[in-house]
């Protein structure tokens, strides 16, 4: 579990702080969001995400492992199979990451360009070359 010291004379921001530590980190959300649809194998998850390294991967899955978000599955076979899926306490941040995701698609400025109408830029009309000319003079 991920260690979060919140006394009761801490500000009423705490909770959003210790939610933040649990499922902050680059590639958190992002796992959290592949695995709402369903149990994934570990190398499915790299794939679904291209630039995440195999330890960063590794490291953010133990993570959420241990504060209990995703649930980790080896199978005894021959190649080993892990598989990771949502706990009951990881599927109750499906509308926090779902909401995070539409947040993206309208505000993240890559995406935002994409998804909004928009205008065409003003031309702006330079005086003709004798009217410059003659304002100077």
């Amino acid at each position: 579990m991920t260690k979060f010291n919140c006394p009761p004379d801490r500000s009423p921001g705490c909770p959003v702080e210790g939610a933040l530590t649990v499922i902050g980190g680059k590639w958190k959300g992002v796992v959290l969001f592949h695995l709402l649809d369903g149990t994934k194998r570990f190398n499915e998850l790299g794939r679904l995400m291209p630039g995440v390294t195999q330890r960063m991967l590794t490291r953010q899955l133990r993570e959420l492992e241990q504060d209990g978000i995703i649930h980790r599955e080896v199978y005894a076979e021959v190649p080993p199979r892990v598989e990771y899926s949502l706990t009951a306490k990881g599927d109750s941040l499906s509308a926090i990451i779902l909401a995070l995701k539409d947040w993206g698609e309208k505000n993240v400025p890559y995406y935002a360009a994409k998804n909004e109408e928009t205008p065409a830029p003003r031309a702006v009309s330079k005086p003709p070359a004798s009217q410059a000319i003659e304002s100077v003079s």
